[in-house]
């Protein structure tokens, strides 16, 4: 039987992950497919998996990255920690049963793409969103000794809101990393509200996104000097991750 993997999320047109399995498996001769599966929700998950005996292992995107939980029979303690799932393991038991465990590769992806790029002077960190993603980058930039803060459109308990954002909390946080999808791909000439002119070359500004390549965020930070970076690296460190983790 074809294993078969895949990817759920909505919409899916800005996925990468088929194109990357496909060209994985052509190249490595390894018989197995990839496919999308958009879902406006996620009622019909566990049927799905339960009608493709030939499913093996899945993605998880946007939006259901912390939705997915609920679904699923055990967690991995980080993806537990963290609160995100973006890789679930589908084991078959003899009986017909199906046993789903969770597991977070996105801070596999994130914190080894990130790391060589941070310097002594970077100790503070804004997390531009608070979805599935931005839980990753959290723990990841936690593991890498910096002090993360979320930035959101509304201030709530320890989340800070886009007004926030003086010049001395810039100064003060030098590492931003944009978890929100604005800037994406058809929407690319917009970008995060925040002072980039508060911005210098001793900021690292890192942008989830990978479509376009350079995202307005980014352009705006380039002209102020900062290191940059897009998510392209994480994406594919992510998906190897997930490989492996299919493959225990």
């Amino acid at each position: 039987m074809n294993h078969v993997y895949g990817l759920v999320g909505y919409p899916l047109g800005h996925s990468f992950s088929r194109s990357f399995f496909h060209a994985k498996f052509e190249r490595e001769g390894i018989a197995a497919t990839y496919e999308n599966f958009e879902m406006p929700d996620l009622s019909t998950l566990r049927q799905l998996i339960a009608d493709r005996r030939e499913l093996c292992g899945l993605n998880v995107t946007i939006p259901y990255k912390t939705e997915v939980i609920a679904l699923l029979d055990e967690l991995d303690p980080q993806a537990r920690a963290i609160g995100a799932v973006n890789v679930i393991q589908i084991t078959r038991q003899p009986d017909g049963r199906v046993w789903l465990k969770g597991y977070n590769s996105d801070i596999i992806g994130f914190t080894q793409s990130i790391a060589p790029l941070i310097d002594e002077g970077m100790q503070r960190a804004l997390i531009l969103g608070t979805g599935g993603a931005s839980k990753a980058v959290y723990a990841g930039l936690k593991s890498l000794h910096i002090e993360p803060a979320f930035v959101s459109r509304q201030r709530r308990g320890d989340i800070i809101a886009y007004d926030d954002l003086t010049p001395e909390r810039m100064a003060s946080h030098r590492i931003i990393v944009n978890t929100t999808p604005v800037g994406m791909y058809p929407h690319t000439d917009e970008a995060p509200r925040i002072p980039y002119e508060c911005l210098t070359p001793e900021h690292l500004c890192y942008d989830l996104i990978y479509n376009p390549e350079v995202t307005r965020f980014l352009e705006l930070a380039a002209r102020q000097g900062c290191k940059t970076k897009n998510g392209t690296e994480m994406l594919h460190l992510q998906a190897l991750a997930a490989w492996d983790i299919w493959n225990r």
